[in-house]
């Protein structure tokens, strides 16, 4: 059996294009047919339907086909478990053009030296956006989830809605928002401070201490259903009580 090369690409999000890692994968030699890509998908996450398949495409003898091994894997721990699975199959890995065979000791090297660098570009990554949230909540530039209308819209709301020309409904389909929003601005506008004084007065409410008072006497079983036979001879009533 002829030995096919499998390709395999892969972008973290849905805005990148393929285009240029199935150039580089047809000019090495993979067919079209040949390459599974992965479309918004970070190289961090192993479960990848067309990761998958690449791997499952490859027979002994095949060669796997990648741009750069940051497509295949971000992380050392996954880089060795696809590379442990190449060699059980006997298929080699080609990085960019440079061949690595697993069962070379070599070449196990080299690809464990570059999976450790994908894993450091990835931590670099990762701390970088960190530090870039942090700037930016510290300039008021992070604020959250914005309000779905303007302060502007919340007032023209709240005007239509106490004139009662329109439903809930209609406010909800005229303002392009659901009705638990509409219920929502309409309090948040008729009550502003309901919402603040509540929880301060719920937070500052102080805790009902149990009452001090004496404990409840503690009479014996066998007192109460005598005192409650006594009392069935006093008034005339049956002992059974299905007897009225």
């Amino acid at each position: 059996m002829t030995a096919l090369l499998i390709g395999y690409a892969r972008v973290s999000t849905y805005e990148q294009d393929l285009t240029a890692q199935r150039v580089a994968l047809e000019r090495l030699g993979v067919l079209p047919p040949n390459i599974h890509t992965d479309h918004g998908l970070t190289g961090t996450n192993r479960s990848r339907p067309g990761l998958r398949e690449a791997l499952a495409s490859c027979r002994d003898g095949d060669t796997l086909v990648i741009a750069k091994l940051d497509r295949l894997a971000r992380s050392l721990r996954d880089a060795k478990g696809i590379v442990d699975e190449l060699t059980a199959k006997n298929v080699k890995l080609n990085i960019g053009g440079s061949v690595h065979d697993p069962n070379d000791p070599v070449g196990r090297l080299l690809f464990n030296v570059l999976a450790m660098v994908a894993e450091f570009e990835s931590d670099l990554i990762r701390a970088r956006t960190r530090e870039g949230m942090q700037i930016a909540k510290a300039k008021g530039h992070l604020r959250g989830r914005q309000p779905k209308l303007s302060p502007a819209q919340q007032r023209h709301l709240l005007e239509v809605h106490e004139a009662g020309t329109h439903s809930v409904a209609e406010l909800a389909e005229l303002f392009g928002i659901g009705r638990a929003t509409v219920y929502r601005c309409v309090n948040r506008q008729a009550h502003p401070n309901r919402s603040i004084l509540s929880s301060a007065l719920r937070r500052r409410r102080p805790r009902a201490e149990p009452h001090p008072g004496p404990e409840p006497s503690r009479v014996p079983a066998w007192q109460l259903r005598t005192s409650t036979s006594v009392e069935r001879l006093a008034t005339g009533r049956s002992y059974h009580p299905w007897r009225r």
